[in-house]
């Protein structure tokens, strides 16, 4: 067996049959760990890499267990009609998979080796070279970008957002994969016409950009929270509603020249 087989990670959840995260119907490998604490986190649970208890319906769950590439293949695998089918193959998401750069390109690799289409739901918050080592195993890059002004991303997600931004220009520029820019729009953060018609220029400037998604803001994790004993600090904050949601993407569609959408 391939070394790289071997290679270990920690997860915390696998998610069949979705069709969402990438084309077609996916099979979602969800890494934990995370740099960044987003106030609007539907998994709160991916934050920490440490395995916690979480209750969840009154019962005590264990968050979190240790596998190889080849442990997870296993059950990728077994959906391969379905990808054939429907253009679908693996996601990685979390968290932030490159918080785990090996175990994560390791995983692309072997999907990729056994012609399984990969995509990377991700924040690009990582040194360039741990993205680079990853690209040549990867179909689809699906990079979030939550603001433009370093403050006040800063203020709602812990890190400010340079490196995020300076990493989304390398990736356009390399070329070597497919690059989808998915935007979460959250009211008090980022959900002013203004503040999407920057975030919609900056990746309609990147070049290559494939189609820029605006993801509504839900509160659908919220009961995660109190399940790890934590305070949820949106749970006065309502999710925005449809005519405002297209307006934001008409503002979306005329600062950046993309092809845009709700959701995806």
């Amino acid at each position: 067996m391939e070394s790289y087989l071997q290679t270990k990670g920690r997860i915390f959840d696998i998610q069949r049959y979705s069709i969402h995260d990438g084309d077609g119907i996916r099979t979602i490998v969800f890494l934990k760990g995370c740099v960044l604490r987003c106030r609007w986190c539907c998994n709160p649970e991916s934050q920490e890499y440490t395995i916690q208890t979480m209750t969840v319906q009154g019962e005590p769950k264990v968050i979190g267990r240790d596998v190889t590439v080849q442990e997870v293949m296993e059950t990728v695998e077994k959906d391969r009609p379905y990808y054939y089918r429907s253009g679908g193959g693996l996601t990685l998401s979390g968290g932030e998979s490159l918080c785990q750069p090996e175990f994560a390109r390791d995983l692309l690799r072997a999907a990729k080796e056994r012609g399984i289409n990969t995509a990377l739901e991700s924040m690009g918050c990582a040194d360039y070279q741990v993205i680079d080592s990853i690209l040549p195993y990867l179909d689809q890059y699906l990079l979030d970008i939550k603001h433009m002004n370093p403050a006040k991303h800063k203020e709602f997600t812990g890190k400010s957002n340079e490196l995020m931004l300076e990493n989304a220009a390398k990736i356009a520029h390399s070329k070597k994969t497919r690059l989808s820019i998915r935007v979460p729009v959250i009211p008090t953060f980022n959900d002013t016409v203004k503040e999407i018609e920057d975030i919609a220029a900056f990746a309609g400037a990147l070049g290559g950009v494939e189609k820029l998604h605006l993801l509504p803001y839900h509160r659908l994790g919220q009961d995660k929270y109190e399940g790890l004993g934590r305070e949820y600090l949106m749970k006065d904050i309502l999710p925005p509603d449809q005519k405002h949601m297209e307006r934001l993407l008409q503002a979306a569609q005329r600062a950046s020249g993309l092809a845009c959408q709700i959701g995806g």
